[in-house]
């Protein structure tokens, strides 16, 4: 069994789910994209509400997509996603990324996206996501880097939320950096292969400010990361009510940015001789 343990720091509010259901592959794993085609056997780590699971069993059709998450309740989302496309080649399962619970080659694609910042071992995410791709295979982990989120206007109680949900995220025994490690962790779970690259998520238009500010205000202030950064002893309600504030400042702001940076690892495992 896995020797460090974490809790999932947002928990499923519908304000956490509202970020997650917008996800899809194009928008959050673009760089895997050109690995896939028709017929492959994708692992989903992570999949959570499963609007990306859904567009790699669209790319991967016939083949066979396995999502999986340490959550049971929300993979019922994910199969409404998968039914809603009138896709057939999605199975479900509860798993943990760092003891998956499948025999050694299973799949040609493992995926996971936003995962390895919130487990308590990632090298061993890492390798156990190795250990289940065929040879030949790929690996794919994408993560976000709190540390290197910017925006403008220069907002103060956004540098105080970054603070506080960096030192929750770390107390529930995860990494919010994980974007900038997840090189150093593909080598550490013994891979050779790795190709790195960084992407971002952008938000400047008015509609976009009003949904990014308006998340994460109501997770600041209801979601299980609320309940951690109190119970924690790391805020208290009216520092997480003027936190939810900022955020709505910075979203009313007519000239308001706010970049995403993500961290890539593309894995490629050795064909056997």
């Amino acid at each position: 069994m896995p020797e460090k343990a974490a809790v999932y720091t947002h928990g499923h509010h519908e304000s956490v789910l509202r970020s997650h259901r917008w996800r899809t592959a194009a928008n959050s794993a673009a760089y895997l994209l050109g690995e896939l085609r028709p017929g492959l056997s994708v692992l989903d780590v992570g999949c959570g509400p499963g609007t990306i699971t859904a567009d790699l069993a669209d790319l991967v059709a016939p083949g066979q997509v396995t999502a999986v998450d340490a959550e049971p309740d929300i993979l019922g989302q994910a199969r409404s996603a998968v039914d809603e496309r009138g896709l057939h080649n999605v199975r479900f399962a509860t798993a943990d990324v760092q003891d998956l619970a499948f025999p050694d080659g299973s799949f040609d694609v493992v995926h996971a996206h936003q995962v390895l910042q919130h487990v308590g071992d990632p090298v061993r995410a890492l390798t156990e996501m190795r250990r289940v791709c065929r040879p030949g295979g790929i690996v794919a982990a994408r993560d976000s880097d709190y540390a290197a989120m910017t925006w403008y206007p220069a907002v103060p109680g956004l540098d105080d939320w970054r603070d506080l949900y960096e030192r929750v995220a770390r107390a529930s025994g995860g990494e919010p950096d994980a974007g900038r490690r997840l090189l150093s962790w593909a080598g550490r779970a013994g891979f050779t292969d790795v190709r790195a690259t960084a992407a971002t998520w952008c938000y400047s238009t008015p509609g976009e400010r009003a949904w990014w500010s308006g998340l994460w205000a109501d997770r600041t202030t209801g979601s299980a990361y609320a309940r951690r950064a109190v119970e924690g002893g790391h805020a208290t309600h009216a520092d997480l009510r003027r936190i939810a504030e900022a955020w709505r400042e910075w979203g009313s702001a007519e000239d308001g940015w706010f970049a995403v940076l993500h961290g890539e690892v593309l894995c490629r495992l050795p064909l056997e001789a």
